[in-house]
């Protein structure tokens, strides 16, 4: 009777000083916790002053500002509201100034594709003569539309073709013709590009705007996947090119062409099963490609001789790993125009080289942690600028240091997350910052880091805050059989250590996106403590395969994905069960996608461990996903049967024990829904309830409208009960 009367005390307490309790609604409905950001701004040539999108006087413009007066008013470039076409307003999604900003190039109408790719209408904008016109009104939507170097070209893509108008002139010229659906791509990329190497430009204009370097994608062999969409009296179908594991790729050329002569010339690049960059340098239009074999392990860099009639290569630079080799966009062109930057883990943690045209190499940062990424070069000052996590896994830093390898020096704070967005010129860079317990902050910076003014501090988000209960995310480091896993955990509000609670592990696990990190976790870290708030011990873990704890550690995981991430998180929830405050017979898991693959094998291969598990949008076997991620870590189904099968979670659907819930989306084009129906049918071989939602036409992400909102609604109350 004491302690209910207590309890009640605390709450009316808690009441009458406006402490504020987090709900579902409140996260992803009305969207309370959402941060503001920085909007997207283009530096000018002078290097000092930047334009973007704006709203002065309640009319959309694109904006001019000193870099130094960010918060002022701004010049109009451009009153966007009073744009018309064909007496129809044109709402911009964008824009591009060509080389002398006399002119713009504006999207609008924008449509996604994939993840990157997209389609759009694209208009001209003459800032002198005031004239707006149609890129090609002929040849719409297009995709991909890029000034050329000097700004009298662009060039764009439609129906998988090629197109230049010239500026001057009007004139259009169509570069390719023989671009089909599912077929032949010209100068853009197919699905698996896309997804895995994150490019969809496949083409690229030479410094002098002269040529153009292009990838022909024939994907006419390549198996098609089809997926059926819910909107009509019958389903649409869709289909599209997918290879899977083993199976056959786009066959991809590299061509060049001369814009006032477009006759294409395919270039020779010797043997390979991938093209995943293109690049130029402005010594003598020196033309690179980089190109990869199947198994992902030897990456080549070819030098491009060419003229109207042939093109050959040489390879000046190649690496060669026992594993894999990154593809990334750690290559920049020095001002020489005769040697690169580029980021390989060849010592063991990834750090920045410069090689010559030469093949001479030589090694500018060192030491035992990780480069993530350059963030560009000061060629008149001779220094580079990159991201790296310098003191621990979980902190990431802005650097500096001199192109001989000295002068390495921090420019933001090294405990936390900063990322650096730098403006043309390298004078200053926008300073986004962030960690655990505090919402971002966007700070204008000197190339030297130093604070010139706050652009956004969120101080509208963090006084919110202070009306919530929020526990502290606590990290940890795990320390089982020898191996150290690093790890946080939020305690329940108003945490008693007497008491034992149910634990729930937030997981990804797999290479590519660490889930423990010192940075602002925006609506998940929410959803954490509104777990909390009801009474859950929220844990993460990084398992090995996971990143910047050096090249070993993130490639222990190769040939047989899962098996040890899983054994991974079966121990940290045995080591967890012994904590004197965790009710032992109530650990969970859940994930997504990779997070979804681990909690399945969790849910089996650690049925004695785990009481409930929720797995959205889950990769059940790697023989169901694409051939250009899997065979990177795996190699192909055919040379290594065993990796594939003995860390499918289908093939120990008969160890379930506990309550597993699947989630996933109809119109997932990455991770099939294809997964989730194999994962059932091995469930129902066993004879084995579990749980299923399916969102009719969702993608990989589950999201729009109230979608968000009734996904973590639904877990919410499936936690509640089963855990």
């Amino acid at each position: 009777m004491k302690l209910f009367f207590a309890s009640a005390l605390l709450l009316i307490a808690g009441k009458l000083f406006g402490q504020q309790e987090i709900s579902v609604e409140k996260i992803w409905k009305t969207y309370e916790f959402y941060g503001k950001s920085v909007q997207g701004f283009s530096g000018t040539n002078d290097g000092h002053c930047f334009t973007q999108i704006s709203t002065i006087d309640g009319k959309q413009v694109i904006s001019k500002h000193k870099v130094v007066d960010y918060g002022e008013k701004g010049e109009v470039v451009l009153d966007l509201s009073s744009l018309e076409m064909d007496s129809e307003k044109i709402a911009i999604d964008g824009y591009e100034y060509n080389s002398d900003e006399t002119k713009l190039l504006l999207t609008t109408n924008t449509e996604s594709i994939y993840r990157h790719s997209y389609t759009a209408i694209y208009y001209l904008y003459d800032l002198k003569s005031k004239k707006l016109e149609f890129l090609d009104k002929e040849h719409s939507p297009q995709t991909l539309a890029e000034y050329s170097p000097d700004g009298k070209k662009v060039a764009y893509i439609c129906e998988n073709n090629l197109f230049v108008k010239d500026l001057q002139n009007g004139q259009i010229t169509q570069l390719t013709k023989d671009g089909k659906r599912n077929e032949i791509i010209n100068g853009t990329s197919d699905w698996v590009y896309e997804e895995e190497f994150a490019i969809t430009k496949g083409y690229s204009w030479s410094p002098d705007s002269k040529s153009i370097a292009y990838l022909k994608f024939d994907e006419s062999k390549v198996k098609e996947f089809t997926m059926s969409y819910y909107n009509e009296l019958y389903p649409t179908m869709y289909t599209f090119k997918y290879p899977k594991a083993g199976e056959d790729n786009s066959k991809v050329v590299a061509y060049i062409t001369s814009i006032s002569n477009p006759n294409s010339v395919r270039i020779d690049l010797g043997e390979y099963e991938y093209i995943p960059r293109i690049s130029w340098s402005t010594w003598n239009n020196s033309l690179i490609f980089q190109t990869l074999n199947r198994h992902q392990n030897h990456v080549k860099y070819n030098l491009v001789d060419w003229n109207e009639t042939t093109a050959t290569s040489k390879v000046f630079f190649e690496e060669q790993s026992t594993t894999y080799v990154e593809i990334d966009d750690n290559l920049i062109f020095l001002k020489d125009g005769k040697s690169i930057l580029r980021t390989s883990e060849k010592d063991g943690f990834n750090h920045i080289y410069k090689i010559g045209f030469d093949g001479k190499e030589t090694q500018i940062t060192k030491g035992k942690w990780d480069v993530i990424e350059f963030l560009g070069v000061d060629d008149a000052n001779k220094f580079i600028y990159y991201k790296a996590a310098k003191t621990s896994a979980i902190n990431k830093g802005i650097y500096k240091i001199g192109l001989d390898g000295k002068k390495d020096s921090a420019i933001s704070p090294e405990v936390g997350n900063s990322g650096a967005q730098f403006v043309k010129g390298m004078n200053y860079f926008v300073l986004s910052y962030s960690n655990a317990d505090q919402p971002t902050t966007y700070s204008l910076c000197d190339n030297n880091g130093k604070l010139i003014s706050v652009m956004e501090d969120n101080a509208a988000l963090k006084a919110k805050l202070k009306d919530y209960n929020l526990s502290k995310k606590e990290f940890m480091t795990f320390d089982l059989d020898g191996r150290s896993l690093n790890g946080w955990m939020i305690k329940p509000h108003n945490f008693d250590p007497a008491k034992k609670y149910p634990v729930y592990m937030a997981i990804y696990g797999g290479p590519g996106s660490n889930t423990v990190s010192n940075t602002w976790g925006g609506q998940d870290f929410m959803y954490h403590q509104l777990l909390a708030q009801t009474g859950y011990i929220v844990v993460s873990v990084d398992p090995r395969g996971t990143y910047y704890r050096g090249a070993d550690f993130k490639k222990s995981t190769y040939l047989q994905l899962g098996k040890f991430e899983t054994e991974d998180f079966i121990d940290v929830a045995k080591n967890l069960q012994k904590m004197e405050f965790v009710d032992a017979a109530r650990i969970g898991i859940q994930g997504w996608s990779y997070g979804g693959f681990m909690t399945s094998l969790c849910m089996t291969k650690g049925a004695d461990v785990f009481k409930t598990g929720i797995a959205v949008a889950p990769v059940t076997s790697w023989r169901y996903y694409d051939n250009i991620y899997t065979e990177r870590f795996m190699r192909t189904p055919q040379e290594n049967e065993t990796g594939y099968d003995n860390n499918s979670p289908i093939n120990f659907a008969k160890l379930l024990k506990g309550n597993y819930f699947l989630i996933h989306g109809s119109g997932d084009d990455n991770v099939h829904y294809q997964n989730s129906m194999e994962m059932i049918n091995a469930l129902v071989k066993e004879n084995k309830q579990f749980d299923m939602f399916i969102y009719p036409n969702k993608d990989h992400g589950i999201y729009g409208g109230n979608t968000r909102n009734h996904l973590f609604n639904m877990m919410f109350e499936y936690t509640k009960k089963n855990l």
